[in-house]
């Protein structure tokens, strides 16, 4: 759905009325190796399986909720893919291209997902996924999103009650049809990325976060679906700016530095011009050249090695949403005219 954004001014005391969220999709193991999207997605499909059998799915269910193992082929592996990362095949082109009998595993699955969750773009897409992520980076709770303006998410955000969780909103600012990862099939999606946990590991306490999460996402579904009004306020959003990649040898490509101790796992802590930024390994500084101060997130994520990005940078801002509520039989009508199949913004 497009989202026009209104005037700052008393945006907060707008009441918008939104469409219903019939169907949620919770998704784990779209990289194989982080275990704990893996091991809450088995857990709830067995708390699904014992709901249903006991035939209690209206008192225990907050809406239709579709459980999805994505890349089961990485996650027998324990890797992060087969073939190719599965998060970067739901653009436009990936998902209509030709496909060849030579395919990469991920190219075929992101298609068969698609024809799951989607198709990407319609009207018969399903209303909210939620991606399961980990990473090695210090980031605490984090939504990715490609929206700063879709009320659903951020409210969602604002409703998550963690208080020994750092929490973060990131918004990567990309078009409909460029957005690349499997949260990107529903209307509405948002990925949630929660670390540090190192990758083919499930740490306790970060599974637990992420259950919580989960568990609180679905419920304010189960409010909103029923009519509550969920009041305006304010997000701080992070809009990714720019990634930065390792100091390479010109002619091996090999790295020739390390993040530096100084920055290390001090994700989303203001990074200055100046400030160190790297350890070269024959121990010299190399400091930040930025013109601006930025947020760093994603600090020496083991998974990016192979993609060139040491760290990611990012603005802050806060940003106002109206008030929100589920809309009346009568307003769903002229809404269906609504439905954006190609831009965001």
């Amino acid at each position: 759905y497009v989202f026009e954004k209104p005037p700052d001014n008393n945006r907060k005391y707008q009441v918008v009325p939104l469409p219903r969220l019939p169907r949620v999709a919770v998704c784990g193991g779209t990289h194989g190796n982080e275990l704990s999207g893996v091991y809450l997605v088995r857990e709830l499909l067995k708390l699904q399986r014992e709901v249903m059998k006991k035939e209690q799915e209206e008192d225990l269910k907050p809406a239709s909720v579709l459980l999805v193992l994505s890349n089961p082929r990485a996650m027998q592996q324990c890797r992060r893919y087969v073939d190719t990362d599965l998060n970067r095949c739901f653009t436009h082109a990936t998902l209509n291209g030709p496909l060849s009998d030579m395919a990469p595993y991920e190219i075929i699955r992101s298609r068969e997902l698609n024809a799951l969750l989607g198709p990407k773009g319609s009207p018969a897409a399903v209303d909210l996924v939620c991606d399961l992520h980990n990473t090695t980076a210090n980031m605490g709770l984090c939504f990715i999103a490609y929206s700063d303006c879709d009320w659903i998410c951020l409210h969602i955000f604002r409703h998550l009650q963690m208080p020994d969780t750092p929490m973060r909103f990131l918004h990567f600012d990309v078009s409909n049809k460029e957005s690349y990862s499997l949260d990107s099939v529903g209307k509405h999606g948002f990925a949630m990325e929660i670390g540090p946990q190192p990758h083919g590991v499930v740490r306790s306490n970060i599974y637990t976060a992420m259950k919580v999460g989960v568990q609180h996402m679905l419920d304010w579904v189960r409010l909103f679906n029923s009519g509550n009004v969920f009041e305006g306020g304010f997000v701080d959003v992070f809009t990714m700016v720019k990634h930065i990649d390792y100091p390479r040898d010109s002619e091996t490509r090999n790295i020739t530095a390390a993040i530096h101790p100084c920055l290390q796992d001090r994700d989303f802590c203001l990074l200055h011009p100046e400030d160190p930024l790297f350890q070269t390994f024959s121990g010299e500084t190399v400091r930040y050249k930025g013109t601006e101060p930025l947020y760093p997130f994603f600090i020496n994520e083991c998974a990016y090695y192979e993609k060139g990005i040491a760290l990611s940078l990012a603005r802050k801002r806060r940003v106002t949403i109206p008030a929100i509520r589920v809309q009346t039989e009568q307003e769903q009508q002229p809404n269906e005219q609504g439905f954006a199949s190609e831009e965001e913004e």
